[in-house]
């Protein structure tokens, strides 16, 4: 296939990139910043021409996209005023679902989050483990990213030949970041904010590529939660829960050190199966 990725020069899309190109796909990098020789093309996504015609395709890929991966945004509340985090966000994502479609793509894979699940938590959860039914934007950044999985509903009922999947992500974490871990059994409260979630890029990849699989035989919209299999901590998660969220119903079995932001869904309709742990890469016992 040929793939176009937003924001493939971030932390999450240097990965999607490399992983796209490893499995035999051409990719092409639509992003503000980035290296030329990689499938770049330089677009300011807030600018709808811009991202159209990029997806109309340029001089050097004039060939038409098979799908879209849609993961440029401000990737964080806080780093921006709240109003421009959510104005840029909201714009680019509409740009680019409404250019893509109009380019003739019909797979779309976007970038959603968890924090759309009620992060940071300050507010106990309704029940824990959290699922994709759990969806209550606490901040601009998360309703931003709440409507925007809004829009690809109504994008997909008006085209009803097009797949929308959005991936609700986890904490994106590379193998460099995972020397921390440890350190965070001393303060339960430190990573309390998504219920001592993450995901290793390599496995937020592997949900992409499952994603556009999946897209390219099944029209519609859906949404996942990405995260790793396992919580960020070695204390055993009866301990964590009674001891931060007393009180909080809990639906099924913890495990011990299972995720605890639900990915059954993404489990059972992409098959995705996360590959990395923090425990293996740092080698703590598991």
């Amino acid at each position: 296939m040929t793939i176009a990725v937003t924001g493939g020069s971030g932390k999450l899309g240097r990965t999607v990139v490399r992983v796209l190109r490893g499995a035999g796909n051409e990719v092409v990098n639509l992003d503000w910043t980035g290296e030329r020789a990689a499938g770049f093309v330089q677009t300011d996504l807030t600018d709808y021409g811009q991202t159209i015609d990029a997806l109309m395709g340029v001089d050097e890929h004039p060939r038409r996209f098979d799908a879209v991966v849609h993961l440029a945004a401000i990737p964080a509340p806080g780093l921006r005023p709240d109003a421009d985090t959510f104005h840029n966000n909201i714009t680019v994502t509409y740009n680019v679902l409404r250019a893509a479609i109009r380019a003739g793509v019909r797979t779309i894979v976007t970038a959603s989050s968890e924090t759309v699940l009620g992060l940071p938590f300050d507010v106990p959860p309704p029940y824990i483990p959290v699922d994709e039914e759990c969806t209550r934007p606490e901040s601009n950044y998360s309703l931003a990213k709440h409507l925007e999985e809004q829009l690809a509903v109504e994008l997909v009922r008006w085209h009803p030949d097009v797949s929308i999947q959005a991936l609700r992500f986890s904490n994106v974490m590379d193998p460099s970041d995972y020397a921390e871990f440890p350190t965070y059994d001393s303060d339960p409260l430190r990573r309390k904010w998504n219920l001592w979630g993450y995901i290793d890029a390599r496995d937020g990849a592997q949900a992409v590529l499952r994603a556009i699989e999946r897209g390219r035989r099944e029209p519609g919209f859906e949404r996942y939660i990405i995260a790793a299999a396992d919580t960020v901590m070695s204390r055993p998660n009866a301990e964590l829960v009674g001891e931060v969220f007393p009180g909080v119903e809990i639906r099924g079995d913890l495990g011990v050190n299972d995720t605890l932001l639900s990915i059954d869904k993404a489990r059972s309709m992409l098959g995705f199966e996360p590959e990395y742990s923090w425990r293996r890469e740092t080698a703590f016992p598991a």
